[in-house]
C-alpha cells in the first residue's frame, strides 16, 4: 500500500487491518483512527506489536516503514523489541529517589541506624539529584554533592555522603540500570579530607570553667542540655544511648540503668550502675520531663521520634563557640573560647570520661567495659563477667570528682597532682 491508499482506508467506514507490506499493518479500530502494527517472528514464534506513538497520520508512512524495519531487524539479531517494551513499562526505578527507595526498603533498613542514610539522602542527596533519571547521573552531580556538604563545615558528613552515593548507586548496578557507579571514582580527599583520629579530652580545669559558662548562659544551654553533658561526663554513655533513653529502663531503688540492647551500640544489652548525683540529676530531669516517658522528651511537636534530636546537643554547644547554627539569627560570640576552653565536640566528652578514669587508676579493662567497650581479643570470648561492682566503683569515684564542679561548689574539686 502507498500513502494515499492508506489514508483512503482509514477514512473508509471499514473497520479491520490490512498489510501495507513487509510486515508493517494499517488497523482501524475505531471510525477515522489508524494504527499501525508490525509483526515478525522470534524464536519460531510469530509476534505483533503496535508502533509507540503510532497513530496515522501523526507517525506517516515513510515512519512506520522505519519502525517496523528496524524491529524485524532486532527480531533477527534475537532482540524481542515487544518483550523489551515490556519490561520497560513494568520498571518502576526510573529517577534516583525511585533509586533510593528501592535501596532503602531492601538494604539500608536492615542497617542498625537506618535514620542515617536517610537523614544524609533527603538534606543533602536529594535536593540536587532526587528527580533525575538514574541514567542521566554524572559524576560532576556527585562532585557538586560533596563539594556542597564539605563547603558547609561539615567535612564528616561529606565524606559519609560520598559512601551514601556510592552505595546508593552500586544498587543501581546490580539492578542493571547503569553500567557504571558515577561516584567510584571520588576518594575521600575529594570529600571532606582524611579523616584523622580525634584525642581531644578536656582537662578538669577546663571543666570547671565549661559548666561555669553554661550555668552562667543557661538561655542558650538549657538546663536539660546541662545535665546531659553531666551524665555524658560521668556515666560515659554515647549521646545517642542517653537522649533515647526511657524512664522504664531505669530502677532507681537499686541506682541501675537497664539499656536495652536495641540501642545499645554494640548489640547487647547493659547494666549501668548509677552513682548518688547521677541519681540526684535523674530525678531532676523526670520532672522536667512532664510525664512524658523519654528522659529528654521532644522540644518540638514530632511524628518521627518522641525524644530530642540527635543534632540538639551539638547545635547548643556549637553556639557557645560561636558558630552559625541558625541561619536566620546573628551568631553569638565565642563565650567558651573566652574562658580559654579550646573547641571541643559532644563525642570529645566521652573520651574525657575515659581519660579521668585513667587518672583515677581505674584498671584498664574496668575503664572499657564503663563505656561500654567490647573487650579484644580472645579474651573477649573466655571473659563474660560483667564488672558490674567493679564498674559501680569506678564511676563513683568519677562522680565524687565531678559533682562538686556540676553542681557548683565552692570547693569543687582538688587536682590530680595534690590527691594522695
Amino acid at each position: 500500500m502507498n500513502d494515499k491508499q492508506v489514508k483512503a482506508f482509514v477514512k473508509s467506514k471499514e473497520l479491520g487491518r490490512k498489510a501495507v507490506g513487509d510486515g508493517l499493518y494499517i488497523r482501524v479500530q475505531t471510525e477515522g483512527i489508524g494504527y499501525w502494527e508490525v509483526r515478525y517472528s522470534i524464536n519460531g514464534k510469530r509476534r505483533s506489536m503496535m508502533l509507540e506513538g503510532g497513530c496515522y497520520p501523526a507517525m506517516p508512512l515513510v515512519e512506520a516503514r522505519a519502525e517496523a524495519a528496524k524491529i524485524k531487524l532486532s527480531a533477527k539479531q534475537g532482540i524481542d523489541s515487544l518483550a523489551e517494551r515490556e519490561r520497560q513499562q513494568e520498571e518502576t526505578i526510573i529517577t534516583v529517589n525511585d533509586l533510593f527507595d528501592d535501596w532503602y526498603q531492601t538494604t539500608a533498613s536492615r542497617l542498625k541506624h537506618p535514620e542515617i542514610p536517610m537523614r544524609m539522602y533527603t538534606k543533602d542527596i536529594k535536593p540536587t539529584i532526587g528527580q533525575l533519571r538514574v541514567a542521566d547521573v554524572n559524576a560532576r552531580d556527585i562532585r557538586a554533592i560533596i563539594h556542597k556538604v564539605a563547603t558547609s563545615n561539615r567535612p564528616t558528613v561529606s565524606n559519609k555522603t560520598l559512601l551514601c552515593c556510592k552505595q546508593l548507586f552500586n544498587h543501581a548496578c546490580k539492578l542493571d540500570l547503569i553500567v557504571g557507579n558515577p561516584a567510584t571514582a571520588f576518594k575521600p580527599i575529594d570529600a571532606g579530607g582524611v579523616e584523622k583520629s580525634r584525642d581531644r579530652a578536656l582537662k578538669v580545669s577546663e571543666l570547671v570553667n565549661l559548666f561555669k559558662v553554661l550555668r552562667d548562659n543557661n538561655q542558650i544551654f538549657t538546663r536539660d542540655n546541662y545535665l546531659a553533658v553531666a551524665l555524658l561526663l560521668t556515666l560515659g554513655v554515647r549521646k545517642g544511648e542517653l537522649i533515647a533513653a526511657q524512664w522504664s529502663e531505669f530502677d532507681f531503688d537499686h541506682q541501675l540503668w537497664h539499656m536495652p540492647k536495641e540501642r545499645s551500640k554494640t548489640g547487647v544489652a547493659i547494666t549501668i550502675p548509677l552513682p548518688t548525683p547521677a541519681i540526684d540529676w535523674f530525678q531532676e530531669l523526670r520532672a522536667r520531663a512532664g510525664g512524658s516517658e523519654f528522659v529528654f522528651p521532644s522540644r518540638r511537636a514530632s511524628k518521627r521520634r518522641g525524644y530530642i534530636s540527635s543534632d540538639t546537643l551539638n547545635h547548643a554547644l556549637a553556639k557557645l563557640f560561636g558558630k552559625k547554627v541558625d541561619s536566620n539569627k546573628k551568631p553569638y560570640d565565642n563565650l567558651l573560647g573566652q574562658a580559654s576552653i579550646e573547641h571541643f565536640t559532644i563525642h570529645d566528652l566521652r573520651r574525657t570520661c575515659r581519660s579521668l578514669l585513667a587518672e583515677l587508676k581505674v584498671l584498664p579493662h574496668i575503664a572499657e567495659r564503663c563505656l561500654n567497650h567490647k573487650l579484644k581479643g580472645i579474651e573477649a570470648v573466655y571473659n563474660q563477667h560483667d564488672y558490674l561492682e567493679e564498674r559501680r566503683e569506678a564511676l563513683c569515684q568519677l562522680a565524687d570528682l565531678l559533682a562538686p564542679v556540676i553542681n557548683d561548689a565552692h570547693n569543687n574539686v582538688t587536682p590530680f597532682s595534690k590527691r594522695a
